[in-house]
């Protein structure tokens, strides 16, 4: 049965709908805000899955007819999930997934759907509310609801949910997820924001959350409340669990105080083969013997998350031995590749980022087909990690969704401080390589990124850099790590990214493990970062700090001139021939755009200076009293037409082609001769009027 429930939020009504479409499925919720409508649905498998984690996936389809466009290309229908449709649905998945109860392991996909799409309204926040309450309506085990909002502002008036064109106004954008209690994730960028005012932000996110949790409430309330399905949570054998623990506890604990990762993680399997050993020589059952082996990596796991938390509540040690605050190690290094246009080596302690940065021209611009319409991007930031960055082997080839949300956020971060396209007309793609990783390889790419920008010349608005902060939450100890290891991400309650310069942040990400964090926290993750990343630029600057005076050889060079906007349809010449030739003949890349800017780009300076030479004898207008080599092009009676420009002819008049009575224009010029002239009148209607007695000796 059909029911709909509606709320005002941020001034714009936002409705959620249950029970008419996709009925099959285990919830289904449709939401929607004036003509952006999204379907989402929600299903779990009843039999458990052999997996030792929980199988959730999420996806984000964007159908084009939700814009009344046909897509491109050869197929005319919709290929893989775009980058921004993945970055949607890691923002769906990322708040959902710590909400589901530990321990349940059923196989479940969360599928949203555009139907509907103006572009006045963010779908993230339509997708992720939809997700939410197609749980909580359903039998799947799900300790939500949970919403997202988008928060911008204007004129220092922050702004629920903006529409694009806002956002082009607006000093932040930031994606907030939340429960009732407080947030969940972070995922934003901002202009050069302080620490108090992304705080600031937070919390007015959270007032609009708590709107849109309220309103899944009520759908609920009407639909009537359904009974979570039961499930088994896995758990060893008490008995067998206590004699592991006796076993395993001394050696993890030694192994934890192994600062280097790979010794430390070889220890660990030595602790797992010498458990086995001890505690399942006797076992002979196939079946037992597979069940306690899967028992003992369950122990080992559950050992190495409380040694290591309560190593660091209890004693204020980390498991590389660093207090809470201390940075790991840098090195760095600029200039490492000859041919590449900019690059540079970061590495914090076992993390390692190479940076490279390569400057092209308006050819070079990614073309997107995005939902919203045709877009282009000058700047482009690529993130890979391949598997041997973390000492294993695995699949090469194409992205993961986490390198992609990786490098969308280093982008974001690297992005404010580019210089404005038109003074400095490059298109600029950076790539990052991982080569090693134990922690916020996002944060080293940020770094790398911004040092190889100074290696390639590029007149940045500041140094950015970046650093993840952690948290270990027992009660009411609490400790924020600065820097974080792989493991104490994986074994941590918070992962808190945040980039920026010395002048305020450009990018944050958050995502937490437990029910919600206070402000508080918050607030004191915030400070610590500021700190360990104004100590990471210290020790960048120390290699590189400012752009190097020119670009690398090996780059072209891009000059820029102004030709007033009626001219640009003769300098691409009719089928563009005129642009043509003056590629063929100078070897340039030239790129006009409609207000009569144009960019002329060429490794070689002397092709630039002749293409613009060309341009500007094309775009150039007679003057008043300047004289001009001109060329003979039609006789008359009356006079001759002379070309005094390309495209430009005036009237030489018979009276004006000599100081003596000329009786017929045919006794002095031919078709084709070079003939000095000069302009003595152009009038209203632009007409030029020449004189060849004005620049030939009087007779007198």
């Amino acid at each position: 049965m059909k029911q709909v429930v509606s709320a005002s939020i941020g001034g714009k009504t936002i409705t959620l709908e249950t029970g008419r479409l996709a009925k099959q499925a285990d919830g289904s919720v449709l939401a929607s805000c004036g003509n952006n409508m999204v379907l989402v649905t929600a299903v779990s498998s009843t039999k458990e899955s052999p997996l030792d984690f929980f199988p959730l996936t999420v996806e984000y389809q964007e159908k084009f007819y939700a814009t009344g466009k046909i897509p491109g290309g050869y197929f005319k229908r919709e290929g893989r999930p775009t980058t921004n449709a993945t970055l949607t649905a890691r923002l769906i998945d990322r708040p959902i997934r710590p909400s589901f109860p530990e321990g349940y392991r059923h196989d479940t996909q969360i599928v949203a759907t555009v139907l509907s799409y103006d572009g006045t309204f963010p779908l993230e926040t339509l997708a992720s509310a939809g997700a939410s309450a197609a749980l909580v309506t359903s039998d799947i085990p799900f300790n939500g609801p949970t919403a997202l909002v988008t928060v911008g502002r204007i004129g220092g008036q922050m702004i629920l949910n903006p529409s694009p064109q806002q956002l082009g106004q607006s000093d932040m954008e930031i994606a907030v997820a939340g429960t009732v209690n407080g947030i969940l994730m972070v995922e934003g960028e901002t202009k050069f924001i302080s620490e108090a005012d992304a705080l600031a932000a937070l919390k007015f996110a959270h007032d609009g959350i708590k709107e849109l949790l309220s309103l899944q409430h009520q759908l609920v309330e009407k639909a009537g409340r359904v009974e979570k399905r039961s499930f088994k949570v896995f758990a060893p054998n008490e008995a067998f669990q206590k004699r592991a623990e006796d076993v395993l506890a001394p050696k993890i604990k030694a192994a934890m105080r192994i600062k280097d990762k790979n010794d430390r993680y070889a220890a660990y399997g030595v602790a797992a083969t010498e458990a086995e050993a001890t505690l399942l020589a006797g076992v002979a059952d196939e079946k037992e013997l597979a069940l306690r082996k899967k028992e003992l990596g369950h122990i080992i796991e559950n050992l190495k998350y409380n040694t290591a938390r309560f190593m660091i509540l209890d004693d204020k040690v980390r498991i590389d031995g660093r207090d809470t605050t201390t940075v790991r190690p840098i090195a760095c290094e600029a200039a490492l590749l000859p041919r590449a246009h900019g690059s540079a080596l970061f590495t914090r302690g076992e993390t390692q980022v190479l940076g490279t940065v390569t400057l092209g021209t308006g050819d070079d611009e990614q073309m997107i087909d995005a939902l919203g319409g045709f877009e282009k991007k000058k700047f482009m930031l690529h993130y890979n990690f391949p598997p041997f960055s973390v000492g294993e082997t695995g699949r090469m080839g194409g992205q993961s969704r986490r390198e992609l949300g990786h490098g969308n956020l280093a982008e974001r971060a690297v992005k404010a401080i580019l210089p404005e396209f038109d003074k400095f007309p490059y298109t600029i793609r950076v790539v990052s390589e991982v080569l090693e990783s134990n922690g916020s390889s996002s944060m080293g790419t940020v770094c790398s990124a911004s040092m190889a920008l100074l290696d390639a010349g590029v007149p940045v608005k500041g140094n950015v850099a970046g650093i993840a902060m952690g948290l270990i939450k027992e009660g009411d100890r609490v400790a924020v790590l600065t820097d974080i290891l792989g493991d104490e991400d994986h074994l941590g309650d918070m992962d808190f990214k945040v980039a920026g310069t010395r002048d305020g942040i450009t990018s944050l990400q958050m995502d937490i493990k437990i029910d919600s964090i206070s402000f508080d926290v918050m607030e004191t993750a915030l400070r610590q970062a500021k700190d360990g990343r104004v100590h990471i630029l210290n020790e960048m600057e120390k290699v590189i700090s400012k752009p190097r005076g020119e670009i690398s050889q090996f780059a072209p060079r891009i000059e820029t001139i102004k030709i007033k906007p009626e001219k640009v349809r003769e300098v691409i010449g009719a089928g563009g021939k005129v642009i043509k030739g003056i590629i063929e003949e100078t070897g340039v890349k030239i790129d006009i755009e409609d207000d009569g800017t144009v960019h002329i780009a060429s490794a070689d300076p002397e092709m630039s200076k002749k293409a613009i030479a060309i341009i500007n004898s094309i775009c150039a207008e007679a003057e008043v009293g300047r004289v001009y080599k001109g060329r003979v092009v039609r006789i008359m009676d009356f006079g001759a037409f002379v070309e005094v420009l390309p495209n430009t002819q005036g009237l030489l008049h018979i009276s004006e082609i000599a100081h003596e009575r000329v009786r017929s224009v045919t006794d002095v010029l031919n078709e084709g001769d070079e003939v000095d002239v000069k302009v003595i009148d152009i009038d209203r209607a632009g007409r030029v009027k020449l004189s060849r007695k004005a620049v030939l000796d009087s007779p007198n």
